[in-house]
């Protein structure tokens, strides 16, 4: 059993960082800061010394560079395999996406940390709270999240993973702001709705999508047809992990 989990864990290491790519952060980011509470808001202020939510929305993935971040590489991701839930599936010993924000919204309702934990806590926050939205950060364990699924993009190298990330919405060519605005069109029910629901639904609701994700052409090149019948979902999943990130932090500082 050890041996399996150390295999899993090492096919696993290796799955980029990304989700949504810099655009897509900050459309989440951009989009929580519409409804947070005033409180909150202000806390925030202080705790993020002035920086937007938008703004520090990829610092999470910047900080790969850095040796002493190493930790936090794993826990970008969750591996549920198909069949499974999560209670049900093996555990990375590093960590993953469920148990981290998990852990941190612990940690920052109870206080107590010192004001550097407090800004990282929250920056980590943001950005796994939008990666557990893409739906292959919440992957099978078999093809890296997508990344060993090559395929052809508007005729270009690429894999299904970089296409959710990054493809789709650069395709688009909409700045952060402009798709912030186009995505959020909501209800007062789709916000009660989307907020009560917890971590663990938010990713069963990304693997319930990956029938649809992996619904390629037979010689995996794709394009416009792809965005077509997929853009919708990039866009819901947006505006909702921006709703539930503000949600999040109003529980906290609101």
């Amino acid at each position: 059993m050890v041996k399996k989990l150390s295999c899993i864990v090492l096919l696993l290491l290796s799955i980029p960082v990304f989700a949504w790519g810099p655009t897509g952060h900050r459309v989440t980011g951009k989009i929580a800061e519409a409804y947070l509470t005033k409180k909150a808001k202000k806390k925030l202020d202080q705790v993020l010394k002035g920086k937007s939510l938008a703004e520090v929305s990829t610092w999470m993935d910047e900080i790969r560079s850095d040796d002493q971040y190493d930790y936090t590489h794993d826990w970008h991701w969750v591996t549920v395999p198909d069949g499974m839930t999560y209670e049900q599936a093996e555990k990375n010993p590093k960590g993953d996406a469920i148990a981290t924000i998990e852990r941190l919204m612990d940690e920052l309702e109870k206080g107590g940390l010192s004001p550097l934990q407090e800004a990282e806590h929250v920056m980590i926050l943001v950005h796994l709270i939008g990666d557990i939205h893409q739906p292959l950060h919440v992957g099978t364990g078999e093809d890296r999240g997508g990344n060993d699924v090559k395929v052809k993009w508007f005729r270009a190298e690429s894999n299904l993973h970089r296409v959710w990330d990054s493809g789709m919405i650069d395709h688009k060519k909409y700045s952060y702001t402009e798709l912030a605005e186009i995505v959020d069109k909501t209800t007062k029910q789709d916000i009660e709705k989307w907020q009560a629901a917890t971590v663990r639904d938010w990713a069963e609701e990304s693997k319930a999508l990956r029938e649809q994700v992996y619904d390629l052409p037979g010689d995996k090149s794709m394009g416009y047809k792809y965005v077509y019948h997929n853009w919708e979902t990039v866009e819901l999943r947006l505006l909702q992990a921006g709703v539930r990130l503000a949600g999040v932090l109003n529980k906290i500082y609101g």
